[in-house]
């Protein structure tokens, strides 16, 4: 008997389902981000950076990379440094609408790649045009500028082409005011382009006076930025802190005190705090603001190198740059280090810790259980003699007065009375 086998031909569906493509490329969404996301790698954004700025930005997801491509095209033709490219995309993405630049990609070639790239992020912000950018040119120099300052200025303050007429003028006759000449006002806004913002020193009520002594006294107040000053003495009248202080911080005049804690600001922005946090330190901690940059510095590289603790330390204890560094910092430090180079500490001890406690407790907890501390330490030790509260014979105000014996014959006399 013959056996027949039948068989069933493959499913086309089957053979359809083993040739999917992948998802990243049948998903019209996922195929568009890859596109761009290729794009921006292409032209060195770093990879890390990309998807955030994508999905922060809707506008260029709903754009085509090619367009996108084109406009970078045009941006990197300005030869601007990586570093710049990618700050001015990042902060104002539609810069890259390619529409928008074709109207000023004719105007600015050949010319400085860091002023063309923060008037275009100014001229897109308030939807400008590249006629807006020659009118202030001739404005410029009109008031005596040669092309040399103005191109530093339009790098340097790009806000300059939102400015009208008026505000110019206003702004060149503060300097005609002070005694400047109109050589040595071109010169000075060459090598300081943003002090354009010098009309807010009189919106903040200073005189012209007390702006040329600052100006003679620190020719560095002439790199202020728009709003730094009012940020500055906006703080100043926030704090919160005993009337000694903040007579000391103000000794010089409110002016001053701005500029003071400006430098303290940026000192401490070096060591990598972000500017939020480094007010943040300064208004929990006015006392920094009477202490000496180098001071301040010798303190952050003590915590930094010495005691390796991050900067950001500074926003939690803030403190820090508040005490004595000889008398306190220092002492405690060798406290601390010796015990747990004995093994004599059972927990790890923090910079609040070690900055927070008063020097009693502080005493109490770390030096006063390990004599050999006491010499480190200094201001509890046996043969430092210890300052009493009161002047020396102070007790005897509060002596009870002591009244004379009674004689025999008064003691008779009281005797007899009762008897």
């Amino acid at each position: 008997m013959a056996i027949r086998v039948l068989t069933r031909p493959t499913s086309h569906r089957v053979i359809a389902s083993t040739c999917k493509p992948p998802p990243s490329l049948a998903n019209p969404k996922l195929r568009c981000f890859s596109s761009i996301h290729s794009v921006f790698h292409r032209y060195g954004f770093p990879i890390s950076q990309i998807p955030n700025l994508l999905s922060k930005n809707q506008f260029l997801l709903n754009s085509n990379a090619s367009d996108i491509e084109k406009s970078l095209k045009i941006l990197t033709s300005l030869k601007p440094s990586q570093e710049l490219l990618v700050s001015v995309v990042s902060s104002c993405p539609s810069v890259l609408e390619f529409e928008f630049l074709k109207d000023w990609e004719m105007g600015i070639s050949n010319v400085n790649s860091s002023m063309v790239l923060n008037v275009l992020e100014v001229s897109r912000k308030f939807s400008l045009g590249p006629e807006t950018l020659s009118r202030c040119i001739q404005r410029l120099k009109g008031l005596g500028f040669s092309d040399g300052t103005v191109t530093r200025v339009l790098g340097g303050f790009p806000m300059v082409i939102v400015m009208d007429e008026n505000g110019l003028g206003e702004r060149i006759q503060f300097w005609v005011g002070i005694g400047f000449d109109t050589k040595q006002i071109d010169r000075i806004f060459n090598l300081f382009p943003s002090i354009l913002v010098f009309g807010e020193f009189e919106e903040l009520g200073f005189t012209l006076d007390a702006t040329r002594r600052e100006v003679v006294r620190d020719p560095s107040v002439l790199r202020l930025e728009l709003g730094e000053l009012s940020r500055c003495l906006e703080l100043l009248g926030s704090l919160k802190c005993r009337v000694p202080i903040k007579e000391k911080i103000y000794s010089e005049g409110a002016f001053r005190a701005g500029i003071e804690v400006k430098r303290r600001v940026d000192c401490l922005c070096r060591y990598g705090l972000i500017r939020r946090d480094a007010f943040k330190v300064l208004w929990k901690e006015p006392r920094a603001i009477t202490y000496e940059i180098k001071d301040i510095e010798k303190k952050i590289e003590f915590l930094i190198h010495r005691m390796k603790f991050d900067v950001l330390w500074l926003v939690d204890v803030p403190e820090y740059l508040g005490v004595n560094f000889e008398k306190q910092i220092v002492p405690r430090y060798n406290v601390i280090e010796y015990l747990r180079s004995k093994g004599g500490l059972a927990n790890k001890v923090g910079l609040k810790g070690l900055i927070k406690l008063s020097r009693l407790i502080f005493h109490n907890l770390y030096v006063k259980p390990y004599p050999e501390c006491e010499i480190m330490f200094g201001r509890f030790a046996g043969d430092v003699e210890v300052n009493n509260k009161h002047p020396v014979g102070m007790w005897k105000l509060f002596k009870p007065k002591k009244y004379p014996e009674s004689s025999k014959e008064d003691l008779e006399n009281i005797k007899g009375l009762f008897g």
